[in-house]
């Protein structure tokens, strides 16, 4: 059973999706090691957020022939080791991702609310990782203890840029998908 495994359990990928299948909690897999999600742990502001970003997102993208999935769904990087993750929020565009119906291979938007626990690993190895899917056009962090909202962009030069949205106010702009909402708005119900 993957919960009862040590950090430094080395599990292979066909191991990992079949145990997962089976699994009454969510863990993510990277480089041949399973770690559990913390989802179960998830603050009232994490929750929220996550959800109004799907909301927003899925209301914007009605009708365009792109979906937009919450943290139940898991996409698969095809890095040099494998890995698969559940993103709080992302999007595909892909018509093959639509034939598959529990992972998904090619969004094109990734949004993750931070956490203390996962704050460093967001913006480093996850996005290190994250960065090898072909499709990916933008990675967002969100911070649930402020209005603050970093988005990695994919440049025309295959550069990622960094843009830093911060203030209750202020309006993110998600060009993967041609989208814009105030920060207000993404953190709707958050006691801050």
């Amino acid at each position: 059973m993957l919960a009862k495994l040590a950090p430094t359990d080395y599990v292979w990928p066909e191991e990992y999706l079949a145990e997962e299948e089976l699994a009454t909690e969510k863990h993510e897999y990277l480089n041949g090691f399973v770690y559990p999600c913390n989802m179960a742990g998830a603050g009232d502001a994490h929750v929220k957020i996550s959800l109004n970003a799907a909301a927003l997102i899925k209301t914007h993208l009605r009708g365009s022939g792109c979906s937009t999935y919450i943290s139940d769904m898991r996409v698969k990087v095809n890095a040099k080791d494998k890995a698969w993750f559940y993103p709080d929020v992302m999007v595909t565009c892909d018509p093959d991702d639509h034939e598959r119906n529990t992972i998904k291979h090619n969004p094109m938007l990734v949004v993750e609310v931070m956490s203390p626990s996962t704050r460093d690993y967001d913006r480093g190895d996850k996005f290190v990782v994250y960065r090898q899917l072909a499709n990916l056009r933008e990675y967002v962090l969100i911070d649930p203890n402020e209005y603050a909202v970093d988005v990695f962009r994919l440049n025309a030069h295959q550069r990622w840029e960094l843009f830093t949205y911060n203030g209750a106010d202020t309006v993110a702009e998600l060009t993967s998908i041609g989208f814009q909402c105030a920060l207000q708005d993404l953190y709707e119900d958050v006691g801050l």
